[in-house]
């Protein structure tokens, strides 16, 4: 038998797989479950960009490892229409979707790789998988759980000279929180009194919910690689499809990058790049699609977040993407009667009791008795909501009863874990 490597061998389960395998054991008791643990974007692919792909279905030459030109082209006037920075089709390598771009980038990079708490899981994890140097910098619901300047500078001061990664991600994956012009002009001034790199995820920069996505590419356009992708803002997880946008200053990064995807993945899947070229070359049909999104989350959001709070839980609204990430330490010392003091058994208990998945705060850095959790309200039929909200007059409030009747599963799942805490 062959050892595993022990950095593989020690890794946890995926934490969404869990959340699946215990909610189809619910299911099978004849239970009605909610899954509120899956990141997936409810919302259809634009037909538009659809029939682009399937035009060029026949297409089978591998691409330049780098990309298809026309899409590093789209992908760099992208980051100009959206955040008023130049860059060109030399500075974009695109990759089979931004968590394979992220693993070559630390496997390349010689640096301590900063990472807040709460974050996706993947950051950290893939970290642990290569070894690499993490550092977590604690955020709070005070900071409405995004780094700050000064957790960065206290950081750095240690010992100024160390090269170092930050990643950042607004708006977020979990809490769906988004950086404001102050709090970027703070944390990017400190990185760059450092030198410190920021990576940018920016997957959900298009689905911030008043279309004001703010990168720190704006102010510290030298020390920021852009993260971004087709899976969120785009409905198209399956097609994989991700791509970092570079400053020239970090040219070497870009080609050393390169040079393990010539020998890892190749190049992305063709017909999929030129879709791509499509959607990152923006329009009418994919202006509209974004609008009604936005509307319609922010709308969902903002309701299901008023639900929560009047049920004692502490919930900044989000601001973008479709995740909230619950704060139940209000309700501690009565969900300690009950035997509950972590939020893995808060979470183990309300699905056992109510049918509600979430996430524990937990799987996304935070400490187990912090009593957090992620919820993502991707629980109804995007595509007919979708429809009827864009059917609407851009003027016309998206109302209670509105999202009632096309949002129904998943406002039954918060009414549902809202009458579970009121129970207590």
């Amino acid at each position: 038998m062959i050892p595993l490597n022990k950095r593989v061998s020690d890794m946890p389960f995926s934490a969404t797989l869990a959340c699946n395998e215990m909610c189809d054991k619910a299911l099978c008791g004849e239970k009605t479950v909610f899954k509120l643990c899956f990141g997936k974007s409810p919302f259809p692919i634009p037909q538009e960009i659809v029939e682009v792909l399937q035009t060029h279905a026949s297409k089978n030459d591998y691409l330049p490892v780098r990309g298809l030109p026309e899409l590093r082209e789209a992908a760099a006037a992208h980051l100009a229409r959206t955040q008023g920075v130049g860059r060109s089709a030399e500075d974009v390598l695109v990759g089979p979707g931004t968590k394979e771009l992220w693993f070559i980038l630390q496997l390349v990079c010689d640096a301590d790789i900063l990472v807040p708490t709460p974050s996706w899981v993947s950051y950290a994890l893939q970290g642990h998988i290569l070894g690499s140097r993490l550092v977590r910098l604690p955020t709070s619901h005070e900071t409405n759980w995004l780094p700050s300047a000064a957790m960065l500078d206290e950081v750095c001061r240690r010992d100024p000279d160390r090269a170092r990664m930050l990643v950042v991600n607004s708006p977020s994956n979990p809490a769906g929180a988004a950086f404001t012009a102050d709090n970027l002009s703070e944390l990017t001034a400190v990185a760059r009194k450092y030198g410190v790199v920021i990576v940018s995820d920016e997957i959900y920069g298009d689905l911030h919910h008043e279309g004001k996505h703010l990168s720190p590419v704006r102010s510290y356009p030298e020390g920021t690689i852009v993260s971004s992708g087709l899976s969120k803002w785009c409905g198209a997880g399956g097609w994989r499809l991700g791509l970092f946008n570079f400053p020239p200053q970090l040219r070497p990064i870009l080609d050393g990058m390169a040079a393990v995807a010539a020998e890892t993945y190749t190049s992305a899947s063709s017909p999929v790049q030129y879709a791509a070229a499509t959607a990152y070359g923006g329009g009418p049909v994919v202006e509209a699609y974004l609008a009604g999104s936005r509307r319609l989350l922010s709308a969902l959001g903002g309701h299901l977040a008023h639900k929560l709070r009047a049920s004692g839980v502490r919930l900044t609204e989000p601001r973008g993407a479709y995740y909230m990430f619950p704060d139940f330490s209000p309700l501690a010392p009565v969900l300690a009667t009950r035997g509950i003091r972590t939020d893995r058994e808060l979470c183990d208990r309300l699905l056992k009791e109510s049918g509600v998945a979430i996430l524990p705060g937990s799987d996304f850095g935070m400490p187990l008795d912090t009593l957090t959790a992620r919820l993502a309200y991707v629980h109804f039929d995007g595509a007919t909501a979708l429809s009827n909200a864009c059917a609407l007059p851009d003027a016309e409030v998206l109302g209670t009863d509105f999202l009632r009747a096309n949002c129904k599963p998943i406002i039954d799942a918060v009414n549902t874990l809202a009458a579970w805490l009121d129970s207590l």
